[in-house]
């Protein structure tokens, strides 16, 4: 029986052993391997047994049938609520049934997988030795990683709201509470936490608690991964890593082109920054239309929008606790998200019915808090649709369980096609007043002068005449169009261009990183890059110090 088929009694002779099937003879009565099958299924995907079959050689099902149904179904009700048999009943009465099969009596129990906060159902008194998983190949003993991933996944409260008590505010990195900080300013500029101290600030945010038993303020789980230093991070986390890899030789080179992991020592190794330093990697070579609306440009398109979930349902499902860590890959063919730890909810659920239950719900809070991420449970819903409508192609996600180590894996692949721009327009609030240019990176469209210029016509309409000056030109650096989301989120950069944008935000804080630019400006790391090199180079911008520690110096 296929995973996504439907289980039919009249078809049973068609169907063979496999995920979400099994059966047994149970001439002898109800066998031991019954309860082990209905441990895997309620810990895996679910799936149906049925009594008074057997399978041949061939894999084909021969219908044996029951000499004492009645009995095996009473006998069945009183074991699966008993406690030293297995650990807990998830049936209903309309799950097991007497039916008929060729006119004799079989037993089918259908098995739902089961809630988190009843995982792992195992036989016996042990979890440890008692849980069992489904595979293609029929059911499997649980490791302990498996084990006590489910025990840690059946907690009512989110796994990264753990109180870290032997921890103080020493952990946290300054610069990236300062990053964060500033595209929180940006977002909420009128919040009142603006005003707060950086130790209160991470308390309103959740990256700090207090401990009830000291009085102490201590760091959550959330916290220390979102914004503690590599070195303190694994002091918890022993299995913590993030890893982003690139290949853009068409799989010429096996190796990377470009590579970030969190251990190099030469930055934090956390979360957030994590996400400042992939997420413009990501984006930079996505081949989308220059758009316009009205006469604002719109960098930030629903394929950049999709990527960038992309990153955030990884890191907000990862179980840091599980090993061989986050990893990213980019190439020609598109990208690959993995993490450690399986999705809290089936598959089917996540992607089709908006369902949402991450497993740090902390990290989910604060990235949304800067505009990173959802809160409605739409993210995969989302990433789907759209990749689907822009490129038509189906992305695919899978879960693994190889060597006893749950993984989960996400692929948003191109399939050689180009986006569908058309389509494309479809995905926006109002498709009408949309406009599409050429299609392009957007470091390209910068770099050829595309988003910089105001249209001819409203430059006519103001009765202002065109200029072929160097201060009106058509690149990144002197460039006036602003995107909506820009705009939404420094009003005050309003009919500014790039450049004197970027020059505002430097001057008010020469210790920000281009990437941290890019991201509070929602412009391309390449695009700042091209401006930073412009600024330089007329003698209105200077590096002063070195690249880690030093601080730009904004010369008017």
């Amino acid at each position: 029986m296929e995973k996504s088929a439907t289980f039919s009694i009249e078809d049973l002779k068609s169907y063979r052993e496999g995920k979400r099937l099994e059966v047994k003879s149970a001439k002898g009565g109800l066998p031991n391997s019954l309860w082990e099958t209905y441990s895997a299924f309620a810990n895996s995907d679910g799936g149906v047994i049925v009594l008074g079959v057997k399978e041949r050689e061939d894999g084909s099902l021969l219908i044996e049938g029951l000499k004492d149904a009645h009995k095996l179904l009473k006998d069945f009700w009183n074991m699966v609520n008993n406690r030293q048999k297995v650990s807990s009943n998830i049936l209903t009465d309309s799950m097991v049934k007497n039916e008929e099969c060729e006119g004799k009596d079989v037993i089918v129990i259908r098995v739902p997988r089961a809630e988190r906060t009843t995982r792992p159902v195992y036989v016996g008194c042990d979890p440890r030795s008692g849980s069992y998983r489904r595979n293609g190949e029929g059911d499997y003993h649980c490791s302990l990683d498996e084990v006590s991933l489910m025990i840690r996944d059946s907690s009512l409260v989110s796994d990264d709201s753990t109180l870290l008590t032997q921890l103080d505010y020493s952990v946290f990195c300054p610069d990236t509470i300062r990053a964060y900080r500033n595209i929180f300013n940006l977002t909420h500029q009128n919040h009142l936490w603006n005003q707060e101290d950086d130790m209160m600030f991470m308390r309103r945010i959740g990256a700090m608690r207090e401990d009830k038993e000291t009085g102490k303020f201590c760091p959550t789980g959330a916290g220390l991964l979102m914004f503690g230093y590599e070195y303190e991070i694994t002091a918890v986390y022993p299995n913590y890593f993030l890893d982003y890899q690139e290949n853009r030789t068409n799989g010429i080179n096996a190796r990377w082109t470009d590579r970030i992991t969190c251990q190099t020592g030469d930055w934090s190794g956390n979360v957030f920054d994590f996400l400042l330093k992939v997420i413009p990697k990501l984006q930079a070579d996505l081949k989308v239309p220059f758009v316009l609306k009205g006469n604002l440009r719109q960098d930030d398109t629903p394929v950049h929008k999709a990527v960038r979930e992309a990153m955030i349902n990884m890191v907000t499902n990862a179980d840091f606790h599980g090993r061989r860590g986050v990893v990213v890959n980019k190439d020609e063919e598109g990208f690959k998200f993995a993490n450690p730890g399986t999705m809290r909810v089936s598959l089917k659920d996540a992607i089709q019915d908006n369902s949402s239950d991450p497993r740090n719900g902390t990290m989910l809070k604060m990235l949304a808090m800067v505009e990173y991420g959802e809160r409605a449970g739409s993210g995969l819903h989302r990433i789907f649709h759209t990749w689907e409508t822009v490129y038509h192609c189906k992305p695919t996600m899978e879960t693994t369980a190889s060597g006893g180590v749950d993984r989960t894996v996400l692929r948003l692949s191109f399939e050689g096609r180009q986006p569908d721009t058309e389509a494309m327009r479809r995905l926006y609030d109002d498709p009408e007043s949309i406009t599409f240019g050429e299609l392009g990176t957007l470091e390209s469209a910068q770099e050829n002068g595309v988003i910089a210029q105001e249209s001819t016509q409203e430059t006519q309409s103001k009765g202002e005449k065109a200029s072929g000056s160097k201060e009106e030109s058509a690149t990144s650096y002197h460039g006036k169009g602003e995107s909506k989301a820009e705009s939404a989120t420094d009003p005050q950069s309003k009919g500014k261009s790039n450049g004197e944008r970027v020059v505002s935000l430097l001057r008010s804080n020469g210790e920000l990183t281009l990437p941290e630019v890019a991201q509070m400006l929602k412009l391309s790391l390449g695009g700042i890059e091209k401006i930073v090199r412009q600024l330089k180079a007329d003698g209105r911008l200077v590096r002063e110090g070195s690249t880690k520690a030093g601080r730009w110096i904004v010369k008017d």
